[in-house]
C-alpha cells in the first residue's frame, strides 16, 4: 500500500504561488507544508481541521493557515453525490516567509505585516464582514503575475493586519512541531475518525488503525490533539449535527440527525450537544433562525 507523505511540496519557483481548485474534492488527507496558505472557498461546505481545532466552512469563507500547521478540508457528504460534475471551487495563495520571499519581510516597511503573521502563526478565519472585499482582492491577485502580483500580495497583507475580529484557528499554546512519521500516523487516525464518525467507533477500533495498544493510543492522542479520543469524536459528531440542524431547520428532525451523527440515544445526544454548544438542539435552531432573520433585515 502506498504511504502518502504528510509534508507536501508546493512545486513552483515563484515566491508567491496561486492555485485554482476545480475538482471533486480538496486534498483528502491531513497534511502540512512549509508555506502559509490563504484559501478562498468559492463553492463547497464542510469542516476544516487545523491543528487541534475544527471550524465549519462554506462558500465565501477566507482562511489563512499557518506554515506547517496540519490541516484538512473535509467536505460534507452530500458533495460526493455522483453525476453532479465539478463541485469544489477555491483559490489558494501559498507563500513561505522563510523562503524566497523572506527578504521582503526583512524590509523595515514590512515590519508590521511580519509581526502580524508571527502573532497569528497558526492562522485565522476572516470575519464575515470583510470577506467580500478580500475575495475580490484574492481573485485579482490570482489573475496577476510578475511585479503586479507582488504589489497586490503586499496590499493583501496590509489589509489583513488592519482587520478586527479574526478568529484564531488554533489555541496560542498549540505546537505544530511533530515529526513526519508522527504526522503520517496522526493523518491515518483523523481520516479514520472523519470517515466513520457516524458509526459506532470503539477505542479498540481506532487503536488498531494507529497500531497501538489502547493505553498507548490514549496518551498519544491526548498529546497531539489536546483532548481525549471520546471528547474529540463527540466534537466531530456535534459539528456535523449542527450543520444538519441549520440545513434542515426542522425541529422534528433532531432525532434523525442525532442517529445519523453517530449517537445511539437522543438523551446522550442532547446532553453532549448542550455541554459543547451551551444550548439544546432546539435552542440552537431557534437562535440561528433569529440571528439569520436579524442579519437579513439589516442587509
Amino acid at each position: 500500500m502506498k504511504i502518502l507523505p504528510f509534508t507536501l511540496l508546493v512545486p513552483d519557483k515563484n515566491s508567491v504561488v496561486t492555485k485554482h481548485i476545480d475538482l471533486p474534492d480538496f486534498h483528502p488527507y491531513l497534511h502540512r507544508h512549509d508555506e502559509c496558505q490563504i484559501t478562498l472557498v468559492q463553492e463547497s461546505e464542510g469542516t476544516l481541521i487545523a491543528g487541534n481545532s475544527m471550524h465549519n466552512f462554506q462558500a465565501g469563507d477566507v482562511f489563512l493557515i499557518g506554515a506547517n500547521v496540519p490541516h484538512l478540508f473535509k467536505i460534507n457528504p452530500k458533495y460526493f453525490v455522483s453525476d453532479n460534475g465539478v463541485l469544489i471551487r477555491a483559490v489558494s495563495i501559498y507563500f513561505n516567509p522563510e523562503g524566497l520571499i523572506g527578504s521582503l519581510f526583512s524590509l523595515p516597511e514590512m515590519k508590521n505585516s511580519k509581526s502580524f503573521l508571527q502573532q497569528n502563526k497558526h492562522g485565522f478565519k476572516i470575519a464575515a464582514k470583510d470577506t467580500n472585499q478580500l475575495s475580490a482582492k484574492l481573485l485579482s491577485l490570482h489573475n496577476s503575475s510578475g511585479t503586479d502580483l507582488i504589489c497586490k500580495f503586499i496590499e493583501l497583507l496590509n489589509d489583513f493586519k488592519e482587520m478586527k475580529g479574526v478568529a484564531q484557528l488554533c489555541p496560542t499554546v498549540y505546537s505544530s512541531d511533530i515529526s513526519e512519521s508522527e504526522g503520517v500516523r496522526l493523518s491515518k487516525i483523523l481520516n479514520f475518525i472523519m470517515q466513520n464518525y457516524n458509526n459506532q467507533i470503539t477505542l479498540e477500533d481506532v487503536s488498531e488503525v494507529a497500531y497501538m495498544t489502547p493505553q498507548a493510543f490514549c496518551r498519544y492522542f491526548k498529546k497531539h490533539i489536546g483532548r481525549n479520543f471520546i471528547s474529540f469524536l463527540n466534537e466531530v459528531r456535534i459539528h456535523e449535527a449542527c450543520k444538519s440542524l441549520i440545513a434542515d431547520k426542522k425541529e422534528d428532525c433532531i432525532s434523525g440527525i442525532a442517529y445519523n451523527s453517530g449517537f445511539n440515544s437522543i438523551t446522550n445526544f442532547n446532553r453532549v450537544f448542550k455541554s459543547l454548544m451551551g444550548s439544546s438542539p432546539k435552542g440552537y435552531i431557534s437562535s440561528y433562525n433569529k440571528l439569520n432573520n436579524v442579519s437579513y433585515m439589516n442587509m
